[in-house]
């Protein structure tokens, strides 16, 4: 079993300590993009079965890692109201993700992250922070996504990025979240049975990997320039958004049987 899923294979081993290695550093610089950029990569060499338990596990790692040296600029307020808005609205994106075609509506997120992200970009702020509403309400966004497709951070992202809140409090806040969903999400898989030794296994060989990329990240986040921090994070919304769009369209073409025609 061992073999079949490659967590041994030598290679295959080594390729996703260099992933999972790049992934952290991103991970540690802006505080999210590690699930995306390492599952893309290693969903090259291994099936989602296998990656997604070991990943959570990884996030939940880097979170724990990060969360001393960030606790103090934590916004625990609207964390709470986020976390309590995900929890009411995942079994919703859980039902869609049993009953709606998967690959239309990760190409309409896509969209919908790139369009918002330029406009950040562009320099659109809000005046001021969300009350518990907006911010309850972008929570269950992010439930509605994480359930759907297991990527719930877009809303979030979006939300703190756009507030008048400091970088550093956003970066802060986003990585204490995230916390809170992977715990989460990790519990259910366990109930699931999804958790198993093979993932087990493959976490341990890809920790120090991941505790290395988070600190050479975080520790090029303490030198970095508010505002120059703030367009990379866009920038990188953009570029995952493009990344999760190519794949969905690909999905979407094999669900036709274009790519086996092709091939």
């Amino acid at each position: 079993m061992l073999d079949m899923l490659g967590a041994i294979d030598p290679v295959t081993t080594v390729y996703g300590i260099v992933c999972v290695f790049l992934a952290a550093i991103v991970r540690g610089y802006a505080g999210f993009g590690f699930s995306l950029l390492s599952i893309i990569s290693l969903s090259l060499v291994l099936p989602p079965a296998a990656i997604v338990p070991t990943i959570l596990m990884l996030e939940v790692a880097a979170s724990i890692n990060l969360l001393p040296s960030i606790w103090r600029e934590v916004h625990w307020r609207s964390v709470a109201w986020l976390l309590a808005g995900c929890i009411v609205a995942t079994p919703l994106g859980t039902h869609l993700l049993a009953s709606v075609p998967a690959a239309p509506m990760k190409l309409a997120l896509a969209v919908f992250v790139l369009i918002a992200a330029a406009l950040l970009l562009k320099g659109f702020v809000l005046k001021e922070t969300p009350g518990r509403t907006a911010t309850f309400g972008t929570g269950m966004a992010s439930g509605v996504l994480n359930g759907a497709f297991g990527i719930g951070g877009p809303p979030v992202i979006l939300f703190y990025f756009s507030t008048p809140a400091a970088v550093s409090v956003s970066r802060a806040s986003v990585i204490a979240y995230f916390l809170g969903t992977d715990v989460t999400g990790l519990g259910f898989l366990g109930l699931e049975g999804l958790v198993t030794w093979d993932s087990l296994l493959r976490f341990g060989l890809y920790l120090p990997a991941l505790l290395i990329g988070v600190w050479v990240g975080h520790r090029s986040f303490q030198g970095a320039d508010p505002e120059v921090f703030r367009r990379w994070v866009l920038r990188l919304m953009m570029a995952l958004a493009v990344l999760s769009a190519l794949r969905a369209g690909y999905d979407w073409l094999d669900g036709w049987g274009f790519i086996g025609s092709l091939l």
